[in-house]
């Protein structure tokens, strides 16, 4: 007999979860449920039952009103870009130049002690966008570049290897059991005290 656990999801999900699931879906649903089962029972009757049942508000199927919508947006490379870039402010000096991590730029003169916004990719400290209340002011010009990266980005992972197609660790297995004879040392004996630790029992 397996011994089948009560999952975490029993007391503390069931007073968060909408009416209509806990009302049409948990009723039928075992307390001792481990959680795969629930998954996998959860998405049939969500595909089956909920998204092809008519909302008594809207007068359609979730199915339908989704389709009615069509398909959402897709972000633009551009807004997918400003995204994941990164943003400080620095106050323009006299000689209107800003400072980032010991890199040194110039900007628009017109900007002398104002704060702006510097926007850059971290992985990329040479471009550096001018921003001033929300408005864009053009490209920092590098004077003096010290480092090319931001010092809290992450370093990018290098690509992973590409397999050989040859599986390497069983022919070390192989080899090395072609080397023993076909006979695996047995560390357990090694620890059995008969006192010179080659666990035959025939001490010195």
């Amino acid at each position: 007999m397996r011994k089948r656990t009560r999952t975490s999801w029993h007391l503390a999900a069931r007073s968060t979860l909408p009416r209509t699931v806990r009302d049409r879906f948990l009723v039928e649903i075992d307390d001792g449920i481990e959680l795969s089962e629930l998954n996998r029972l959860f998405s049939a009757w969500l595909e089956v039952v909920y998204h092809r049942r008519v909302h008594t508000e809207t007068g359609q199927t979730p199915l339908e009103r989704f389709d009615a919508a069509g398909a959402p947006p897709l972000p633009t490379p551009a807004l997918l870009r400003e995204a994941f870039l990164w943003s400080v402010e620095r106050t323009v000096t006299k000689t209107a130049t800003v400072s980032l991590h010991a890199n040194r730029y110039e900007v628009d003169a017109a900007l002398v002690a104002r704060k702006v916004e510097l926007v850059f990719d971290p992985f990329d400290l040479t471009r550096i966008e001018v921003r001033y209340q929300h408005r864009p002011f053009g490209l920092a010009v590098p004077l003096q570049i010290g480092r090319y990266t931001h010092p809290q980005a992450a370093r990018e992972l290098p690509p992973p290897p590409t397999p050989t197609g040859i599986d390497y660790l069983k022919l070390l297995a192989e080899k090395r059991d072609a080397e023993q004879g076909g006979q695996r040392i047995d560390y357990s004996s090694l620890t059995q005290p008969d006192g010179d630790g080659d666990g035959d029992g025939g001490g010195r």
